[in-house]
């Protein structure tokens, strides 16, 4: 999806996400590349305050976007 479509699909998750899948899990937006997304999540735990959903991006070599959640370490 692009950038757009994953923005509305992370509100969506966020609004009918359970509170304690909130506070479990970040929710992010990734490239849908397997590499991209790696690379994305690697320097996201770095430091996860710096990032927000525009991060992404940079991250994307062609505006394929997914989102997804994992545990909060």
């Amino acid at each position: 999806m692009n950038f757009k479509e994953a923005k509305k699909h992370k509100e969506e998750s966020l609004k009918n996400a359970d509170k304690s899948v909130l506070e479990l899990f970040h929710i992010v937006i990734t490239p849908s590349n397997t590499d991209e997304s790696a690379k994305f999540i690697e320097d996201f735990l770095k430091n996860p305050e710096s990032f927000n959903d525009e991060s992404c991006k940079k991250y994307c070599s062609d505006d394929d976007f997914e989102v997804v959640s994992f545990k909060k370490e």
